[in-house]
C-alpha cells in the first residue's frame, strides 16, 4: 500500500487527524509495548541477563509514561538498551516535508510550517520518519551548550531570508526540538555542566521549551531518556537534585548474574567468525575467559566503583582467537582451536580494562592480570575435574618430567610429547575428547589440564611454558613437649 504524499491524502488514510492530534510519542510507546507484552516475546532483542531485573523496571518506566534513567557500571548495556528503544516506535510516522522539527500534519507548532498549510492547504507534501531516525542521542559533554541543546538565533539564516533578527523563522533549533516526536537520549548525564542541566527543566515538567531571545514556547512531543555511571557524581560532576527529581524512574543496571549469561553476551558481541581457517571453540576456554571478569569483580585490588566492563571478555575472546588464527596459519593447520596459552597472549586486552587500586598498581597491571587468569584457570577446571584423581600425571612430573609448551607450536609436534606423559590422555574425558579428535583439539584440552594443575600448584610452570615438578613445601618440624623450668628469681652471676 502507497503512503499518502499529500495532507488531502493523509486526511484520507490510516492516520487519521484525531489520532495524529491527540497521541503522543509517550503514548506510542506504551500501547507498542503493550502488544509485544501480549504476544508474550522478548521485549528488546540482543539483551542478556535482564529479563528478570532490568527489562520488567523499564516497562513499568514505560507503561507509566515516564522520562527514565539507566544508572549503572560501565559495560552494563545502557546505550544499548536506549537504543533499542526504537523498536517500540510505529514503522512511519508522518511529517510536514522539510521541517526541521518533523511537525504533526495536523497541528503545527513552528511558524514555517502554519504558513505553509495556510498556502498549500490539502496540497501540503507529507513525508516519513523510520523509527531510527526518530532517534536522537547527544554524549554529554562539559563543552555541551544550551544553544546545541535548545537552539539559538541564526543570523545567516536572517540575512539569506531577509528576515529581521527578531523573526521566529530566523530560529536555529537544536537537539532537543530536532527530537521532536520522538525519542531524545543523554548519555553521562553527570558530564552536563549544572547550568546546562537547568535548560532541561522546562521540556521535563512543563513540555515546552524557550529559545533564547524569542517570547514563544515550543510544546514539543518527546520522550527523555538518560544514562549515568555512578563514579560520575563524585568524578566528573553530578545530576543536580531539581533535574534528578523531574526523572521519572531510576533504574540500576547490573553485570551478568552468572558465568552462562556471560558466555552468551560475550560470544553475542565477539568478533568470531573469521574468514578462512575454520573456528573449534572449547567450552572450558569460553568459560576461563569469563571467569576472568567475575574473578576481576571480586578482587580486592580492583577498583569496585569503577567495575570491571564485559568489553574485557569480549576483547580477550577476539584476541585468543587470533592467537589461534595466527598459530594455524604458521603452521597451515585446517582448524583454528583456542587454548589457554592464548589467554595469556592475551592479557594486552585484560590489563587496559582494570582500573587497580593502590595494592595493585604496586604489584602491576601485568601481574595482577595473570593471576587473576590463573585463578579463573583454577575454578574452571574444578568445574570439570573435581573428584578426579590426577595423582599419576603430578607423579610423572615429581619423577623428573618435563615438557614445553609454546602458544606458536604446531599441534602434531606438540601431541607426541603431550602422549608421553603417564596417564595425562585418559584424564580428557570430563572435557569429552578423546583419541579419535583431531590433534588441535587434543593439545587444547591437555594443555587445559595441566595449566589446570600448575594453578592449584600440584605441578610448576616456568615463564618459557615449561611445565616440572611443583616446588615441595617444607615440613614444619613437629612441636616437642619440653618441660618449663620454673623462673629464676636470683641473681644471675655476671660473665
Amino acid at each position: 500500500m502507497s503512503l499518502p504524499r499529500t495532507l488531502g491524502e493523509l486526511r484520507h488514510s490510516p492516520f487519521p487527524e484525531p489520532l495524529l492530534k491527540t497521541r503522543h510519542v509517550k503514548d506510542e510507546l506504551r500501547e507498542n509495548l503493550a502488544k509485544k507484552l501480549r504476544q508474550d516475546g522478548p521485549i528488546f532483542s540482543g539483551i542478556v541477563g535482564y529479563e528478570d531485573s532490568v527489562v520488567p523496571q523499564i516497562v513499568n518506566a514505560i507503561l507509566s509514561r515516564h522520562n527514565f534513567i539507566l544508572l549503572g557500571l560501565r559495560g552494563q548495556a545502557k546505550s544499548r538498551l536506549l537504543r533499542s528503544l526504537t523498536s517500540l516506535l510505529d514503522e512511519q510516522m508522518p511529517y510536514l516535508a522539510g521541517c526541521e522539527i518533523h511537525d504533526n500534519p495536523y497541528a503545527p507548532i513552528c511558524k514555517r510550517c502554519r504558513e505553509l498549510v495556510q498556502q498549500c492547504g490539502d496540497a501540503t507534501a507529507i513525508a516519513y520518519l523510520t523509527p531510527e531516525e526518530r532517534y536522537v542521542e547527544k554524549l554529554a559533554t562539559p563543552d555541551v551548550t544550551i544553544a546545541d541543546l535548545i537552539g539559538d538565533i541564526d543570523p545567516i539564516k536572517a540575512a539569506r531570508g531577509g528576515h529581521e533578527l527578531s523573526s521566529e523563522l530566523t530560529v536555529h533549533y537544536g537537539l532537543l526540538p530536532r527530537a521532536n516526536r520522538g525519542i531524545f537520549a543523554i548519555n553521562e548525564l553527570p558530564d552536563l555542566a549544572g547550568k546546562i542541566q537547568v535548560g532541561l527543566f522546562n521540556i521535563m515538567q512543563e513540555g515546552d521549551v524557550q529559545i533564547k531571545g524569542y517570547p514563544i514556547r515550543l510544546p514539543l512531543d518527546v520522550a527523555l531518556v538518560f544514562s549515568a555511571n555512578p563514579e560520575d557524581y563524585t568524578a566528573r560532576g553530578k545530576i543536580i537534585t531539581p533535574l534528578k527529581d523531574r526523572i521519572g524512574s531510576e533504574i540500576r543496571t547490573h553485570y551478568p548474574a552468572t558465568v552462562e549469561e556471560g558466555i552468551s553476551i560475550t560470544a553475542q558481541e565477539a568478533w568470531t567468525q573469521r574468514n578462512g581457517y575454520r573456528l573449534h571453540l572449547p567450552k572450558y576456554v569460553q568459560e576461563v575467559i569469563e571467569r576472568i571478569a567475575f574473578v576481576a569483580r571480586e578482587d580486592k585490588r580492583v577498583d569496585k566503583r569503577s567495575g570491571v566492563s564485559q568489553r574485557l571478555p569480549i576483547s580477550c575472546m577476539e584476541n585468543v582467537i587470533s592467537n589461534a588464527e595466527r598459530r594455524a596459519l604458521r603452521n597451515e593447520e585446517k582448524t583454528a582451536v583456542p587454548r589457554i596459552s592464548d589467554v595469556y597472549a592475551a592479557m594486552p586486552a585484560i590489563t587496559g580494562k582494570l582500573e587497580l587500586e593502590y595494592e595493585g598498581e604496586m604489584k602491576g597491571a601485568d601481574n595482577v592480570s595473570k593471576e587473576l587468569i590463573r585463578t579463573a584457570i583454577a575454578k574452571t577446571f574444578d568445574e570439570y575435574f573435581a573428584g578426579v584423581n590426577m595423582q599419576q600425571v603430578v607423579q610423572w612430573f615429581d619423577l623428573g618430567g618435563e615438557i614445553g609448551l609454546s602458544d606458536s607450536a604446531a599441534a602434531q609436534e606438540v601431541l607426541s610429547g603431550l602422549k608421553g606423559i603417564q596417564g595425562l590422555m585418559e584424564k580428557l574425558g570430563p572435557l569429552e575428547v578423546g583419541g579419535k579428535d583431531a590433534p588441535e583439539v587434543q593439545v587444547s584440552a591437555a594443555e587445559f589440564v595441566l595449566e589446570g594443575l600448575y594453578a592449584h600448584k600440584r605441578i610448576g610452570r616456568s615463564e618459557e611454558r615449561v611445565f616440572t615438578a611443583g616446588e615441595k613445601q617444607p615440613k614444619r618440624p613437629e612441636k616437642t613437649l619440653e618441660r618449663e623450668e620454673p623462673p629464676f628469681r636470683g641473681r644471675r652471676p655476671y660473665n
